[in-house]
């Protein structure tokens, strides 16, 4: 991407932006956060949520 198409970009966005209303704004970014993956599995995947599962099953037999 060159640098002019990039700062084209950039204002384009800054300017969508800008033209929402603060209540807009807010509900966009809770509606991000709600999106996200929370938790060990968004950055190791399934594994240690198992073993945690796995281990706590061993320690209460």
């Amino acid at each position: 991407m060159s640098t002019n198409a990039y700062i084209k970009y950039l204002t384009q966005q800054l300017v969508e932006y800008f033209n929402l209303t603060k209540k807009e704004r807010k509900e966009k970014r809770l509606h991000r956060k709600e999106d996200k993956v929370q938790g060990m599995s968004h950055w190791f995947g399934i594994v240690p949520f198992a073993l945690s599962m796995f281990i706590r099953k061993t320690i209460k037999k």
